[in-house]
Parts: structure tokens; C-alpha cells; sequence
């Protein structure tokens, strides 16, 4: 469970992506207003154990994450 708040109004969006650049999950992709939290549930039950990564963009801003999934 992630919460986050977005620097300016508008579309944001988190994914994660397997090592082949698929997107396995989109865990959201909505309109937000800046100073508001986002609050996100990933669940993985259908992936395999490995390594993803989760992008999040906002405005013309993209973060990328690394992520280990353990099970």
C-alpha cells in the first residue's frame, strides 16, 4: 500500500512492469489535485518471484522504482 501526493493537478499514473518492459499491473491511472494523497493496493498473487519495476508519471514526470517479489 503506497500513499503519495502529486506536486500539480492532473493525470497520474503507476504501473509495474516485468524484466521485458510488459506491463503486468496497472494499480492506477486517474486525474489527481496537487496536495492530495493517492492511495494504492498492489496485489501480486498472480506474479511470479523476480524483479519489476513500478513507474509512476505525473505532469512530465517519470519516477522508476526497482522492486523485489519474494514469495
Amino acid at each position: 500500500c503506497q500513499k503519495s501526493t502529486g506536486p500539480e493537478d492532473g493525470r497520474v499514473r503507476l504501473q509495474v512492469y516485468d524484466l521485458f518492459g510488459r506491463a503486468v499491473a496497472t494499480i492506477f491511472d486517474q486525474d489527481a489535485r496537487a496536495g492530495h494523497y493517492l492511495k494504492a493496493t498492489f496485489d501480486a498473487s498472480d506474479l511470479a518471484s523476480g524483479i519489476y519495476f513500478a513507474r509512476l508519471q505525473f505532469g512530465g514526470t517519470q519516477l522508476l522504482k526497482r522492486m523485489l517479489l519474494v514469495k
